[in-house]
């Protein structure tokens, strides 16, 4: 295989695994790829799900890159002395705190074993207590700082939520110096730059999560987070003050970690960016154009020429200047869950399985777990299948997504899943089309804030496993929002997107806007709205928008 001498590497930390992308740039071909699990929370270590505490270990980001880059560089011969830059995206807002040198406290021997000295994960919602009183707090403050984060609805998944969960904690706050997001911080381990006060931290994540603005001149003042709780006072005079574009260097690579990953000491790597992000850029996000990255939950992204960020658009929960595209003011919004959802329902109709005939004499364990699992496989296939045989005229039933609670538009954690109109005649099936079409509808509820507040939408790009595995749910999304939907032919948007990062770094090209042509991936599919449905499901949207106005009767 002919390598040019561009050669660029994206790293993508979603939530369950690491993914790394080897690039030539400038042909736009992928190389080689590699995915690993992080090992501990692939055991369930440091969460409770009951509690809504999900937490990962310093050392399974750490284990997994070493792994990930060296396999890469190890199926193509030869690559490892021309690649250029790395570019890092992770979930967020993903925080840790840290002590002086801006080692997370996890990694001393104190806290090694410590839940809350670990990263605490986008999904973690234990802190909804201290993102109640930052709401109520900081619209009583004679500036709303949380403007900056969509309006006013600051969400439990961001980054000072956290920070005040995680530092009202005595034994933390007494030896925690800073707070520190995993998308800046590993960066900054590879190039050897961890100190909080000159780490550099992302555009993405700041203007995004945690209140920088340039229109108050960075974060808020320290006397704001003072007043909202003296256990916050000075860490923000910890942090650098500056943020930077995910087309910036964050510095380059250590002589250390050039010899654990077998690359050159001249490597660049990039400031660090939000997984989301990263995919949008990667699936080609432009003006007039919105990504849904779907998957587990969802993002839908677009951005805006800057003169449109003066007009914010209410409900949506992160729009700021530079945080995707710089030089264009981003906006972000999305779904808490969407593939959730069907894998609740799928665990559900598992339970007789998995309590009752795996626990059976009946028949040998091995022929019992077989059975289990190819039941566990098909069920969702089958499950659409059979939804989709079914009029959209002959289903009254009427299901929401929030069973996460809702990201956007109008963030409320506090909303609960629903599902309306069953009957005895209500089959499996039934049901699953109720949830697949609630979901859609929580992808058009997010674009109709959008259109309804001036945002020009030409078309709809998806990326995420579910829009390359799922034609039931890609249709169904389609025929609800009445826009075709162009699927991207890449599972690896995320990555793809921080490699075009990394090329920009790397002076290969000269913005994100270029890289995109030269390394963008083709549309494999297009999905066109059934106008006949699409009329049957804008009455139906009605219904599920008027299941918000009783959510006091499921709370």
């Amino acid at each position: 295989m002919k390598l040019s001498n561009n050669l660029v590497i994206g790293l993508d930390y979603g939530t369950d695994s690491g993914r790394a992308i080897l690039m030539d740039a400038d042909t736009g071909r992928e190389l080689a790829l590699s995915v690993k699990e992080y090992p501990r929370w692939k055991q369930g270590m440091y969460c409770n799900p009951v509690k809504y505490q999900f937490r990962q270990h310093p050392l399974d980001y750490i284990e997994v890159l070493e792994f990930i880059v060296n396999d890469i560089l190890e199926r193509v011969p030869g690559a490892a002395e021309k690649v250029k830059a790395i570019s890092i995206d992770m979930t967020g807002s993903t925080p840790i705190a840290v002590n002086k040198e801006g080692t997370p406290l996890s990694l001393t021997h104190e806290f090694a074993e410590n839940p809350d000295a670990m990263f605490v994960l986008w999904k973690d919602h234990t802190g909804q207590k201290e993102n109640d009183h930052i709401n109520d707090f900081a619209k009583k403050w004679h500036i709303d700082y949380t403007k900056s984060a969509g309006c006013g609805d600051y969400s439990t998944e961001h980054f000072w939520t956290k920070a005040l969960h995680i530092f009202r904690i005595p034994e933390i706050r007494k030896v925690a110096y800073s707070f520190v997001e995993a998308s800046d911080w590993l960066p900054g381990v590879l190039c050897g730059n961890t100190k909080p006060e000159e780490m550099k931290r992302g555009m993405g994540i700041a203007g995004s999560r945690v209140m920088w603005n340039k229109e108050w001149g960075g974060y808020p003042p320290n006397e704001f987070f003072k007043a909202m709780d003296p256990v916050l006072d000075g860490l923000v005079d910890t942090f650098n003050k500056q943020a930077y574009t995910c087309d910036q260097a964050a510095g380059t690579i250590t002589k250390e970690w050039a010899n654990r990953l077998g690359l050159p000491e001249d490597v660049l790597i990039a400031v660090g960016n939000l997984d989301c992000h990263a995919g949008a850029i990667g699936a080609g996000v432009k003006d007039k154009a919105m990504v849904e990255i779907v998957g587990t939950s969802t993002c839908a992204i677009t951005v805006g020429p800057k003169s449109s960020g003066n007009k914010l658009v209410p409900g949506i929960p992160q729009q700021a200047d530079d945080i995707i595209l710089p030089g264009m003011v981003g906006f972000e919004a999305g779904q808490s869950a969407f593939g959730d959802l069907y894998a609740w329902f799928k665990k559900l109709l598992m339970w007789p399985l998995d309590t009752i005939m795996m626990k059976s004499d009946i028949g040998d364990a091995e022929t019992r777990k077989r059975l289990r699992d190819e039941v566990y496989a098909e069920m969702i296939p089958n499950l659409a299948r059979q939804a989709k045989a079914i009029p959209p005229k002959d289903s009254q039933i009427i299901a929401t997504d929030w069973i996460n609670g809702r990201r956007s538009p109008n963030v409320d954690y506090d909303l609960k899943g629903t599902i309306t109109g069953l009957a005895l005649s209500s089959v499996a099936p039934l049901v699953y089309k109720s949830l697949v079409e609630a979901t859609a509808y929580g992808a058009r509820n997010i674009i109709d804030r959008f259109v309804d507040n001036g945002v020009e939408l030409d078309e709809i790009i998806a990326v995420g496993g579910i829009s390359q595995k799922s034609p039931y749910v890609m249709q169904m999304m389609a025929d609800v929002i009445g826009m075709p939907i162009k699927v991207i032919a890449t599972r690896e948007a995320c990555a793809l997107g921080v490699a075009m990062c990394a090329a920009v770094v790397a002076g290969i090209y000269a913005n994100l806007e270029e890289a995109q042509v030269k390394m963008g991936m083709e549309i494999s599919t297009i999905y066109y709205p059934n106008q006949e449905y699409h009329e049957h499901y804008n009455a139906e949207f009605k219904k599920y928008l008027q299941l918000e106005t009783i959510k006091e009767l499921v709370e």
